[in-house]
């Protein structure tokens, strides 16, 4: 496990534990404590034939920003942990009990840029995000199981955000450097 998702399980733990959020470490990579970037951070529930079959097992949440919301990475990173773990509203909040049981990972985005159409996403390669003219916003991260092709992932999306199949849409792709 690198810093990312390191960091991402501290902020974690110690919420679940104390209600309380982190600090930003002081000894972190430079790029955490330098660079900002858009964040997701993904909880996976993982049980025994999870850990056999070396599966990323059940969503147990997964929050973020698209775009930098603070002031660096690991601000981002910790913001989106105690989140995700807290306040995903499919979820009931993480229990201690659960902490041994979890995998987590921390996606750091690209900058989105705006696509003209689907022939210009590959599901595997890029994250979605799908915007209506009222403002309405759903984003799917790239590379998920069973989403294989744009017309399912832009699908998915329009979903989350609320935004009807016969509602226009404008579409944005970006790229993901995930760490687990």
């Amino acid at each position: 496990m690198n810093d990312y998702p390191k960091l991402a399980k501290f902020a974690i733990e110690e919420y679940v534990k104390t209600g309380k959020k982190i600090e930003v470490p002081k000894n972190l990579p430079k790029e955490m404590l330098e660079t900002k970037a858009g964040i997701f951070v993904s909880i996976h529930k993982l049980t025994q034939a999870d850990t056999q079959k070396n599966t990323n097992g059940e969503l147990r949440g997964c929050i973020g920003t698209f775009l930098p919301t603070k002031k660096n990475i690991a601000q981002e990173i910790i913001d989106n942990a105690v989140s995700v773990c807290s306040s995903d509203l499919r979820f009931a909040p993480i229990t201690e009990e659960e902490l041994s049981d979890l995998e987590i990972s921390v996606d750091v985005l690209s900058e989105p840029e705006p696509i003209q159409g689907l022939s210009n996403l590959d599901p595997k390669k890029y994250g979605v995000i799908v915007k209506s003219h009222n403002g309405k916003t759903g984003l799917l991260l790239p590379d998920l199981p069973d989403v294989d092709t744009p017309e399912m992932q832009v699908g998915i999306a329009r979903q989350k955000a609320g935004i009807s199949p016969n509602e226009s849409i404008y579409l944005y792709r970006f790229e993901v450097e995930r760490h687990k």
